[in-house]
């Protein structure tokens, strides 16, 4: 199934170094996830993740159970044969799509009866249709079934989603039939501490392979997603991973692993990309900005990606505006190297007892560079961008919007 064994703990902060093994490869942590919600990562193809040093992707069950089907990928072989995919997989089990984007969603102690966002068609899942569908899919990791619901609201509905989830995870413990995968359960409260560590008691009391802290990265501010991970994660067993769902800007990453998160993942580098955010070691690069119309240099002067070393920021800019399918690729190939990369110092400064001054080292660089960022336009007129979770999201914005 997966064996997971924590190498170095850090002196200062909750932060660790450890092995995530799997039948389709080993995963060293701190890592993250890129997302492949349809099946891939969009515009690369996995001889691309591997070279990236990637050995694990997250791929969607709500998605892959609209298109193609469950079934079809099953008939496939699964999910590895299907997709080329060699290493290992994580599915989620579909629970924040459903209540994002899903139409007319109807939730009952049973389960969810919702509206395709795709054609309007009705479905209905329950916990253990959701172990069914993942079970099809042949995921090496996947998720209990879960009820996300909107923030801010009151308590007591908060209070109901914790308890429903905690209630379906149960069932999908109990309906879960591989042995080969491995089950996680999910933590979810808002914004509430005491709801958080209530929902984390009760999901170890059951057990589970490891545990996923939900329902962040949804508008929230940073202070109050490091509130409920203060409050969470000690609450979470040290011998199992612990995996922060849907946050990925680089700032997150750091202070997650900090307070003691070991897996993430999250649209926004390969998102980010195809928006013209290009991620750097000293804060961010626009390419669609008029300023690198003629400008000679690579993303990063200290990146060594095949991109920076090939391409300079003139052509990006140039492939951006042309709209050529190839500047989406090597965008979304040059930050996700930067995630890689990212993740790689993190876990060398674990292991090497340097993590507290790495961190803010980190901080101190990007709080430098803030002052010649602001007031830039970060998003065109019609330009689309991603909001909260780690969800694929279509939003048109104002001329004037930032992020």
């Amino acid at each position: 199934m997966v064996d997971f064994s924590v190498q170095k703990t850090d002196l200062n902060s909750l932060a660790r170094r450890g092995v995530l093994r799997t039948s389709h490869g080993t995963i060293e942590t701190p890592a993250f996830m890129p997302v492949g919600s349809l099946g891939t990562v969009k515009g690369l193809d996995p001889d691309d993740l591997q070279r990236l040093g990637y050995r694990l992707i997250l791929n969607n069950a709500y998605h892959l159970y609209l298109r193609p089907g469950h079934e079809v990928v099953a008939e496939q072989g699964g999910l590895h044969r299907f997709t080329s995919w060699p290493g290992a997989i994580l599915t989620d089990s579909g629970g924040f799509q459903i209540f994002s984007l899903a139409k007319l969603c109807k939730v009952t102690d049973e389960g969810v009866t919702f509206q395709s966002h795709l054609d309007g068609s009705l479905h209905h899942i329950t916990p253990e249709r959701a172990m069914e569908i993942q079970e099809a899919l042949g995921a090496d990791i996947i998720m209990a079934f879960d009820e996300c619901v909107a923030l801010p609201s009151p308590r007591g509905k908060v209070l109901d989603a914790v308890m429903r989830t905690n209630r379906w995870a149960r069932r999908c413990q109990a309906a879960r039939r591989r042995s080969d995968q491995a089950l996680f359960g999910i933590v979810q409260g808002g914004r509430d501490t005491e709801l958080r560590v209530q929902a984390a008691r009760e999901l170890v009391s059951i057990g589970f392979d490891g545990y996923a802290v939900g329902g962040l990265s949804v508008g929230e501010e940073k202070d109050v997603m490091h509130r409920m991970l203060d409050a969470t994660v000690p609450e979470l067993p040290s011998t199992r991973p612990r995996y922060l769902m849907g946050v990925g800007m680089p700032e997150d990453l750091v202070e997650g692993v900090a307070r003691g998160i070991d897996l993430f993942d999250c649209v926004v580098p390969s998102r980010h990309g195809r928006t013209g955010w290009l991620f750097t070691s000293f804060g961010r690069v626009l390419i669609k900005n008029a300023c690198y119309k003629r400008d000679e240099r690579p993303i990063d002067p200290a990146c060594r990606c095949w991109v920076c070393t090939r391409y300079s920021r003139a052509y990006l800019h140039h492939l951006f505006h042309v709209k050529e399918m190839l500047g989406l690729r090597l965008n979304t190939l040059h930050n996700l190297f930067y995630y890689a990369n990212l993740m790689q110092q993190i876990r060398r400064a674990i292991e090497e007892g340097t993590f507290a001054s790495f961190r803010r080292e980190f901080h101190a660089q990007r709080a430098s560079r803030a002052g010649t960022i602001i007031g830039e336009s970060l998003v065109g007129e019609g330009e689309d961008v991603t909001v909260g979770g780690g969800e694929e999201v279509e939003v048109t914005m104002p001329r004037k919007g930032r992020l």
